[in-house]
């Protein structure tokens, strides 16, 4: 009974000991093998693995990309202006080792990652004047500012085992002391931008009204010497006609006459029907019946 017994405690023991003795890693993930809080293995194979068993222990952390939303800071602008700068960190570990050593978790990480952040983005915008920020201008021209950031955040990030992939800013605020000075500033923008517009508008529509008198002006030009080349040659035309229907004395003396009587009656206009004439013109010998 009692070899049994021992039997049994044995099994007991090794079934424990075997079971402390093993461990498994996902597919996502560092396992560190850590004994006496020194690292004594790093797998990153995923699988069934082994250690020694009451010794050792197992600290895991994700090789994932892990988002960390920083906190919104105040940062103040070469011209000294206070904004408010909401962004957030992309990162994964790089060295698992490393990060055991140096950070050991992640919130220890996030809030290391949260100052080296904050001391970056008062350094770079430091550098830059509100209006550099603030502006009409293509919002993808920021994307230096962040690159840069992200570079220089990852650089110092690199001796704790980390690997910052990107810092992007979400959005800058303004304190409500700064809202009315900045809005004045964007609409006096908009205002000369408008400006601008209409003077050139104006610009452009003086040159084709200028184009279109001028061409309106050769035109009616143009037309009023033909109007005045047609009126001289009818006028000539005229005199030609004339000349050949009344191309004797006789015709002449008639056209002459006829012309007389013309004369007469558009002087016999109202009630006045009284002509004085010459008695020696032609045409008180005509009426009177001298010739």
């Amino acid at each position: 009974m009692n070899k049994k017994i021992i039997i049994a405690i044995v099994a007991f023991v090794l079934v424990i000991l075997l079971a402390n003795s093993m461990y498994t890693v996902a597919e996502n993930e560092y396992a560190c093998t850590v004994r006496f809080s020194k690292i004594e293995a790093i797998e990153d194979e995923a699988g069934l693995h082994f250690k020694v068993p009451f010794l050792d222990s197992v600290k895991y952390f994700t090789k994932a990309t892990q988002l960390y939303d920083i906190p919104p800071s105040e940062v103040l602008t070469s011209d000294k202006q206070n904004m408010t700068v909401d962004c957030y960190i992309l990162w994964s570990i790089s060295d698992p080792k490393l990060f055991y050593q140096t950070l050991g978790t992640t919130g220890v990480a996030e809030d290391r990652l949260d100052n080296l952040t904050y001391n970056e983005l008062k350094t770079v915008m430091g550098t830059l004047a509100q209006a550099d920020i603030i502006n009409m201008d293509d919002g993808a021209l920021r994307n230096n500012i962040y690159e840069s950031i992200a570079t220089d955040v990852d650089r110092q990030a690199q001796t704790y085992g980390i690997r910052v992939e990107d810092v992007k800013i979400k959005q800058f605020d303004l304190p409500d002391s700064n809202l009315n000075a900045v809005y004045s500033r964007m609409i006096s923008e908009r205002n000369q931008i408008a400006e601008k517009y209409t003077a050139d508008g104006n610009y452009e529509a003086s040159i084709i009204r200028n184009d279109v008198d001028k061409q309106v002006n050769i035109t009616v030009s143009n037309a009023e010497a033909e109007a005045a080349q047609l009126v001289a040659e009818g006028e000539a035309e005229y005199m030609r006609l004339l000349a050949e229907a009344y191309d004797s004395a006789d015709k002449k003396e008639f056209y002459e006459f006829t012309l007389a009587l013309d004369a007469l009656k558009q002087s016999l206009t109202g009630s006045e029907k009284t002509v004085i004439l010459d008695a020696n013109s032609e045409l008180a010998q005509i009426l009177m019946g001298a010739n």
